[in-house]
């Protein structure tokens, strides 16, 4: 018996690994071109250059992105965070300023039909609407901890996961960005 499912085990492996070699290429290709479509909807530009992407200590990934003049538009960065079901990751798109010009959501594990909001919850002219707002300049929390933003209604663990990954975008590309990654809070000196 422990031979037979020994076999079993290693056979099962194998054809497992095998698709996995098959599937990985068509799997980062479709990733490559989710980015490439988010970038083009956070910007709210489809002529555009994006320059190679610049790793950020704390885990972002910042891409300079500029009109097909050659004219800076602003930056777009993905942020990571955990949220209610799991990692939460945001592609968002900043102009020079810092102000929030679009936001998309790249991977998420929240409850479906409540976390799950998040993708348009935000979006301009919706309830939690962030796009024009610049987290250096506001209060960039919900209102339930005394900030200006509107939370998901029963999702408030995920909304301050949302906001949390936005802010720590801006903080990784601004000036100030001095701030932690995993709270947001500012290193004591």
């Amino acid at each position: 018996m422990l031979v037979v499912l020994t076999v079993i085990a290693i056979v099962a492996a194998g054809v497992l690994a095998s698709v996995n070699a098959v599937t990985a290429p068509q799997i980062e290709k479709i990733n490559a071109e989710n980015l490439a479509a988010g970038i083009k909807a956070v910007m709210g530009a489809d002529d555009i250059k994006v320059a190679d992407p610049k790793e950020i200590d704390g885990g972002f990934t910042a891409y300079a992105v500029s009109d097909a003049s050659g004219a800076e538009l602003g930056t777009a960065v993905t942020s990571i965070t955990n949220g209610f079901g799991g990692p939460l990751k945001v592609l968002v798109g900043f102009d020079k300023e810092g102000t929030i010009l679009g936001y998309t959501i790249l991977e998420h594990a929240e409850t479906p039909g409540l976390g799950a909001k998040a993708a348009d919850w935000f979006q301009k002219g919706q309830k939690g609407d962030i796009i024009g707002m610049n987290p250096g300049t506001c209060n960039f929390t919900v209102s339930k901890d005394g900030g200006d933003v509107d939370a998901i209604t029963a999702s408030t663990i995920t909304s301050r996961a949302f906001l949390l990954a936005v802010n720590n975008a801006y903080q990784a590309i601004s000036d100030k960005g001095n701030a932690d990654g995993q709270t947001a809070a500012t290193a004591q000196k």
